[in-house]
């Protein structure tokens, strides 16, 4: 039998009384970006939830990472402040430790179509593009991944800027740092321009050239590696997209060389209704159904964009909510596809020079690993006649 959750049954009550159940008292902060802080309930608990909604005419969306590097940790307002942002969120789910790969996205990250962190399998993602008049948003739960040519043979699935596993290759870019692992068993190269300059075993790392990549190769690699890079062969880099990206790729996303890309988990809202596709994405049936902070991003029915912070882990003050929860809020206010991207102690919002949430963590607000970024576009659509 079909049974409705407690806040379904409202919101269809409300829709049929002619009321809203969740009213927001929007305040313009600037031209393109509204406001709003709300006293949410769940039952007898309360949830303090800040909105952002934006006209993507009037601003632009940008991915930055912590630090301006592939590896590391900062806050979102730090980053924000640094790129002269007028408002920001966090954004992909990260390494979290004391390693030398804290700060690694856990999916997929792009930056001015870069690839910095290739896909965690068919999770979702946010794309991106910021044309002259406008920015365009997409969100899909695409496969993708490096790979990489020599003398005409192909090393498929190849990581990127990340800790190197046994037997597979991994590449290291610029943004990584000054140099790459040390990989006592392993064999590398120094790539130039698209050109081996250097292969030897890889015992202290290679120093990563800023025009160019040092390959490392582990287990059963380093023999393939070793017999098809000579000194001056060809290096090609690719970017797979699996066959549902590219059809979703040929359809709606042109140029995709200048687009952002960040990894979230699970898709919440799809086409006007609620679809949590938590089990294919391979999240965890307590992150879905247990209360947290929640930071999640929507496309709404009027073609404007939202940010969302769900403050939580606060008792008396902001629970938090789980996925089923957010996604019934969003649906409420008018999303029509949506999204969950990192939360718990990462939850941040910020505006206007200062944060605009509580963050759960005692400490204050997290080092994350990267951002999403508002700033007012400088180019508008002129008016039409």
């Amino acid at each position: 039998m079909f049974r409705l959750r407690p806040i379904s049954i409202l919101l269809l009550f409300c829709a049929l009384c002619g009321r809203s159940l969740f009213a927001q008292d929007w305040k313009t902060v600037h031209d393109g970006i509204e406001h709003a802080q709300v006293q949410h309930k769940l039952a007898n608990d309360p949830v303090k939830i800040n909105l952002l909604r934006l006209d993507l005419t009037k601003v632009r969306l940008d991915v930055h990472r912590a630090l301006d590097k592939a590896i590391g940790l900062e806050t979102t307002s730090s980053i924000a402040k640094r790129k002269g942002a007028i408002a920001a969120i966090n954004a992909g789910f990260f390494r979290l430790d004391k390693s030398e790969f804290a700060g690694d996205s856990a999916g997929i990250l792009q930056i001015d179509g870069k690839l910095l962190s290739e896909s965690n399998g068919m999770r979702t993602e946010i794309l991106l593009g910021n044309g002259r008049v406008v920015t365009k948003v997409f969100f899909a739960r695409l496969g993708i991944e490096q790979q990489m040519r020599i003398d005409g043979e192909l090393f498929e699935k190849v990581g990127v800027n990340r800790e190197q596993k046994e037997n597979e290759i991994v590449i290291y870019t610029s943004e990584f740092g000054i140099s790459s692992p040390a990989n006592a068993n392993g064999f590398g190269c120094v790539v130039v321009q698209n050109r081996i300059r250097e292969c030897r075993k890889q015992v202290g790392g290679f120093e990563i050239p800023k025009n160019g990549i040092v390959i490392s190769a582990s287990g059963t690699y380093p023999e393939r590696l070793r017999a098809k890079a000579a000194n001056g062969k060809r290096v090609e880099l690719s970017t797979l997209w699996n066959a549902a990206a590219t059809e979703v790729h040929a359809a709606r996303i042109k140029n995709t060389n200048t687009w952002d890309a960040v990894g979230g988990v699970p898709q919440l809202i799809k086409n006007g209704k609620i679809d949590i596709t938590w089990e294919q994405e391979k999240a965890s049936k307590s992150f879905v159904e247990t209360r947290h902070p929640r930071t999640a991003v929507a496309k709404l029915k009027d073609g404007k964009f939202l940010m969302v912070t769900v403050d939580g882990r606060q008792p008396g003050v902001s629970v938090g909510m789980n996925l089923y929860e957010l996604a019934d809020y969003l649906l409420s206010i008018g999303a029509v596809d949506a999204m969950n991207l990192d939360g718990g102690g990462s939850t941040t919002m910020f505006l206007d020079g200062k944060v605009v949430n509580t963050p759960s963590d005692k400490e204050g607000e997290r080092k994350v690993g990267d951002a999403i970024l508002v700033t007012l576009r400088k180019v508008q659509e002129p008016p039409r006649k």
